[in-house]
């Protein structure tokens, strides 16, 4: 038997007809006038000389494309003269509209209170050969919800207007006597095709729906009404996964047609979506619960491969299927089953179908149903992906459409603030404002788990703050802040920091703290940012008598850059010639100039005795610390205008000791010239035991080495990973094959360039800071 998300689907997919996507509608042309200025009058039926005077007032037509304005006759060839131009009249006309517009309002599904209005927008010139490629238009307008395409009766072949939607397509041609009226909605994707002989004229209108009241709708609502409450009652099961979980709190519906932020609303709804959100929506109101209206993004991955080739492709033709390339049209592919399929909502309304906000919710299968499938969409991107050797060929196809979300209304705190944390803190913060602190703690227990893996956005912080002091809950009140990152501690949060602290204790903030650095500190190419605000915040804090706030916030800080510096720097000191290499050096070096920063920010935080702790600490890492100080150090220099250089005193102390750390590298006894030894250690394994004693040896410069594929995978490994002055070649003669490992100069170069470094970092301590000139550590 079918789950109900899924009964939900056959149900709504037989509601009524609810009006095609497209309709046309023939209407004679006597009785119609139109003038435009510089061409005059517009005799209908139109002649060669007359369209050509129309031409000659007119410029060629722009499209738009994102944001952008465009203008390319290869994606859009034809002449355009704006509204203002153009003069709409005669005895028959308004009439004419009238009856124009009422007709598709009933044609395209709309609902039958619904008053539509025509906007003008262009007329269009196309001659011979010209055309506009497949396109969808913009609304422009809240209210616009479809497009009117008026054709002046002409002599003329080609140009047929193609529309498609739901993989319907639909072509129309202009009546050579008769005014010709095609409607479609707005989110149908359609085309001109190239004018052959004659010219093709016509108007376009934008249409504009002025909302009704809603109608109780005609349909299964009561079974509708039954598949909700067991949704919401039975316990979920994700596909590919006989585990039971608990049951959902949401039902995402989808729906078939495109709209804009500002044009979704519960009376703009398009045809069948009209009727489908209409019997939704009862039916919730019967099972209790609430209704919003979102907007999707799907991205389905489906087996593909071209025409004529065969499932897996021509494995001799490995460029053919290792680039991947935009797909024009998928009937150049043969389509297979799906692979995988993402649902992203990225808007939506308020319950009460007005306002909306901003989202990013990742929708489960489980929660999740269509009455038409997304195959039988137009998607409005795709892009093929060629064999890649441990998957098939892939298609990839984006598409737009609308979602009816119900949840239950017990449930609504947790089913709107998974994807809306803003409104969530809002709620709570209103329950304790009203005195109701109990159903706020329980509130917030529930939220806490959806937040777990997001990172909420930095301007929350505050809200969050007050809502966690207000819940009198310690462990509540940390899991809520658990999925803010450092990030968010700006001078902004500081009253609410305090107070929370006072609340729950030095001991509970530092928690709080290490959370948030913790869950960063494996973040390659975090730039910690957050601190650049560190002793603003701090000088804030003690400013309102909250210096234990300010000092255990330093102390977490000073904490996370301490363990990210050791997971950047080896565990051992630098062999004599030259800094130790304990990753790949530029990914090291990068890494350790990103935390210079926040070094520097916590270096300023902190008072004396602070700073001594801190200098301490850094004493003990190994030289390749350098590599944080130095940048820090250049970073902290200011050159005043008369070239004189301003530096803070407090960072002398470090700058001494950077001074001290290459004086003693320079002071060693530099390598003699037959000696070959490299200092290394390995993972203790017998190959690396061997590959040491190798390394170390002063006169061995070669070393043949039978070893099987694994043993000289992990050798190959070894030096690359340890960035090594060794080359490693295979000769694959008998068996096993032989390793051949060669040190080469860069063994010498290395110790060479890292002392001229030396040298020149030392003179530049020397010249800028005090007491770097001299003297010991």
């Amino acid at each position: 038997m079918a789950v109900a998300r899924e009964r939900v689907a056959r149900l709504l997919g037989g509601a009524g007809a609810g009006g095609s996507f497209s309709a046309r509608l023939d209407a004679p042309a006597d009785g119609f006038r139109l003038e435009v200025d510089g061409a005059g009058p517009v005799v209908l039926p139109l002649r060669a000389p007359r369209t050509r005077k129309l031409i000659d007032v007119a410029s060629p037509a722009v499209f738009g494309r994102g944001e952008e304005t465009l203008r390319d006759s290869g994606v859009r060839d034809t002449w355009q003269i704006p509204p203002e131009l153009l003069t709409l009249g005669g005895p028959a006309w308004p009439r004419l509209l009238e009856g124009a517009l009422d007709h598709f309002r009933g044609a395209l599904g709309l609902a039958p209170g619904t008053r539509l209005r025509a906007e003008p927008h262009a007329l269009l010139v196309y001659g011979k050969g010209q055309f506009f490629l497949p396109h969808q238009d913009s609304e422009k307008d809240d209210a616009m919800v479809a497009t009117l395409v008026l054709s002046l009766p002409s002599a003329h072949t080609g140009g047929d207007l193609i529309v498609e939607h739901a993989g319907q397509r639909v072509a129309y041609s202009a009546s050579k006597t008769d005014l010709t009226l095609v409607a479609f909605y707005a989110d149908c994707r359609h085309e001109v095709t190239p004018v052959r002989s004659g010219y093709r004229v016509t108007l376009t209108f934008n249409l504009l729906a002025e909302p009704a009241a809603p109608a109780a709708p005609d349909g299964p609502v009561t079974e509708l009404t039954d598949c909700l409450t067991e949704h919401f009652t039975t316990p979920a099961r994700q596909r590919y996964s006989p585990r039971p979980l608990d049951p959902p709190y949401r039902l995402v519906c989808l729906l078939d047609h495109e709209y804009s932020q500002k044009g979704l609303s519960w009376d703009r709804l398009k045809g069948i979506d009209a009727e489908r959100a209409a019997l939704l929506r009862t039916a919730a109101g019967q099972a209790d619960c609430e209704t919003v209206l979102a907007l999707a993004e799907v991205k389905e991955t489906r087996e593909a491969y071209r025409a004529g080739d065969t499932p897996w492709g021509r494995y001799d033709d490995y460029d053919d299927y290792m680039v991947a390339d935009d797909a024009p049209d998928d009937g150049d592919y043969e389509i297979g089953d799906v692979v995988d399929d993402e649902i992203t909502l990225g808007w939506w309304t308020g319950p009460d179908g007005t306002g909306g906000e901003k989202i990013s919710l990742r929708v489960r299968d489980h929660e999740c149903c269509a009455a038409t499938p997304h195959d039988a969409l137009t998607p409005h991107e795709s892009h093929y992906e060629g064999y890649m050797g441990n998957y098939g060929n892939t298609l990839d196809r984006w598409y737009r459409r609308a979602a009816v979300v119900v949840w239950p209304r017990d449930r609504a705190l947790m089913a709107r603030g998974e994807a809306g944390p803003g409104w969530a803190l809002r709620e709570l913060t209103s329950g304790i404002a009203r005195g109701d602190a109990e159903w706020a703690r329980t509130a917030a227990a529930s939220l806490a788990p959806l937040w777990k893996h997001t990172v909420l956005e930095p301007d929350l912080l505050g809200t969050a703050l007050k809502a966690a002091e207000g819940l009198d809950a310690p462990d509540t009140a940390a899991a809520l802040l658990e999925p803010f990152g450092s990030q968010a501690l700006t001078p902004q949060a500081v009253d609410g920091l305090a107070a929370a602290a006072r609340r729950y204790g030095r001991h509970w903030l530092s928690g709080v703290l290490d959370g948030w650095f913790a869950a960063r500190r494996h973040s390659l190419g975090h730039d910690f940012a957050w601190a650049d605000a560190l002793p603003d915040v701090c000088a804030a804090l003690r400013d309102q008598g909250a210096a234990a706030t300010a000092s255990t916030l330093v102390e977490a800080t000073a904490r996370a850059v301490d363990d990210r510096l050791s997971s950047w720097l080896p565990t051992t000191f630098a062999p004599p010639s030259r800094y130790a290499r304990a990753a790949p050096s530029e990914i090291r070096r990068r890494e350790l100039e990103h935390l210079a920063g926040p070094l520097a920010a916590v270096l300023a935080a902190v008072d004396n005795a602070g700073r001594e702790a801190v200098r301490t600490a850094l004493r003990g890492y190994p030289d390749t610390v350098l590599e944080c100080l130095l940048p820090l150090l250049h970073r902290a220099v200011e050159v005043t205008p008369q070239g004189r250089a301003r530096r803070p005193a407090h960072l002398n102390a470090i700058a001494q000791d950077c001074a001290y750390r290459l004086r003693t590298l320079l002071d060693r006894q530099p390598r003699e010239k037959d000696d070959w030894s490299l200092d290394w250690s390995g993972c203790g394994c017998g190959l690396c035991a061997e590959l040491e004693a190798f390394l170390r040896s002063r006169s061995t410069v070669t070393k043949e080495w039978p070893l099987a594929k694994d043993g000289r995978r992990h050798v190959h490994s070894s030096i690359d990973g340890a960035e090594l002055p060794v080359r490693h070649a295979t000769r694959r003669q008998g068996r096993p094959y032989t390793l051949v490992l060669t040190k080469t100069r860069e063994v010498f170069e290395q110790e060479n360039r890292a002392r001229r470094q030396a040298e020149a970092d030392l003179s530049w301590l020397a010249s800028v800071w005090d007491g770097a000139g001299s003297g010991g550590q």
